[in-house]
């Protein structure tokens, strides 16, 4: 990730998703423009903010497979620097954005700008679609409500892991999703965003499936990014604290009996040493270790567990009668997806587990402890216990 763009990244960048600007002297203006806002980020400040959007976008992948169920590949991001009026400039598409608040940890936001035949897809499949759309169809309110609340799923996510980088509790307002088109003169008005203002680009390629090869970008403000830089960087320089316990000792090695080093035979011996005895290490002692004594291994003895010993101790059970518990009657359950509730009617029958006459569960805060049957009492419906649950079941 160099400090120079390409050509191909400027036109990347200025296209807006894939959008190819014009080959003019004003479009050649405004790329050397955003190769002179590079120097704006250090290389090092890219990096920081490249490997925290990929841990956090890792961590918005794995969620978003959760709720497409399709697989989700999300690559290594790049980081530009650019201003908004150059990025709206390139734009000829509208898109999608999501605008994401930080309320707690960090002061800011930033916007996720997506295709809007991807947001399509993505809301198609949350809705048990199988990712068939209209691509010429207008973008509709259900479109943004999806879209806004996997957003809201994933970036839920990606601040708990941005959470645990930095060592500081993270809390985000409800991301709100909106269409983007900056052809609309009244976009910088709508939105309040500086036209001047220096923005950091991170763009990552977004693979859901088979239905979806494109790209998300995140738009942060440049304080707002050196605000979490300057976070990472502070907790890599803070000092271990005095609470933590060194590294243990690394115990030396027990010294061992052998032989010295023979040196290297010279090239050519003196004359006066040719005819001395070479010397020959001493043959190497080994000392025999007594043998360890015979280990006395014996079964273990457990008491025996009797849960009527249970009643028979004498509890002081005084102290607790007074303590509130709730008595909640349980008629039944099923399971039903949630394409089957959203279907629901006022009229719609529920079938439970339970069949016509069958004893009802009696709990005391969620413990099941007797079965029943229904009784009414004046104009009011009441339980008659009629089985009490063991101790033995209930442990």
């Amino acid at each position: 990730m160099g400090d120079t763009l390409s050509q191909a990244e400027i036109n990347a960048l200025l296209g807006g998703l894939g959008d190819e600007p014009d080959s003019s002297e004003e479009s050649a203006g405004m790329a050397g423009a955003i190769m002179e806002l590079e120097n704006e980020l250090t290389l090092e400040q890219k990096d920081i903010l490249g490997e925290i959007g990929n841990i956090s976008m890792g961590t918005s992948a794995t969620t978003l497979f959760a709720l497409l169920g399709h697989k989700v590949n999300i690559t290594i991001p790049q980081v530009k620097v650019s201003k908004w009026k150059y990025l709206a400039e390139g734009y000829s598409r509208p898109c999608v954005g999501i605008r994401v608040g930080y309320k707690e940890g960090l002061q800011g936001s930033n916007i996720l700008v997506l295709k809007q035949n991807d947001v399509k897809v993505i809301a198609n499949l949350m809705m048990g679609g199988e990712g068939n759309i209209d691509e010429d169809a207008e973008l509709s309110e259900i479109d943004l409500s999806a879209i806004g609340e996997a957003m809201n799923q994933m970036i839920g996510s990606s601040a708990t892991s941005l959470a645990s980088m930095i060592k500081m509790k993270i809390d985000i307002d409800t991301p709100h999703a909106f269409k983007l088109d900056f052809t609309d003169g009244d976009f910088f008005e709508m939105t309040g965003l500086d036209p001047e203002e220096i923005i950091a680009c991170t763009s990552f390629r977004m693979e859901i499936g088979d239905l979806i090869d494109s790209e998300i970008m995140q738009i942060i403000p440049k304080e707002f990014a050196l605000m979490i830089v300057d976070k990472m960087r502070n907790l890599s320089s803070e000092p271990t604290g005095q609470g933590e316990l060194p590294p243990p000792p690394v115990a030396a090695p027990a010294p061992v009996h052998a032989p010295p080093p023979v040196a290297a035979p010279m090239a050519a011996p003196p004359q006066e040493y040719a005819q001395q005895p070479m010397y020959h290490a001493p043959p190497v002692q080994y000392q025999q270790t007594a043998p360890m004594p015979p280990v006395n291994v014996q079964p273990v003895q457990f008491q025996p567990f009797d849960p009527h010993a249970i009643l028979q101790q004498k509890e002081n059970i005084g102290i607790i009668m007074d303590v509130p518990l709730e008595v909640s009657v349980e008629l039944g359950r099923t399971h039903k997806k949630i394409k089957e509730i959203l279907e629901f009617t006022p009229g719609t029958i529920i079938e439970l587990n339970k069949l016509a006459g069958e004893p009802i569960d009696i709990l005391v805060n969620g413990k099941f402890v007797a079965k029943g049957e229904v009784v009414v009492i004046d104009e009011s419906f009441g339980i008659r216990v009629t089985d009490i649950i063991s101790v033995e079941e209930r442990i």
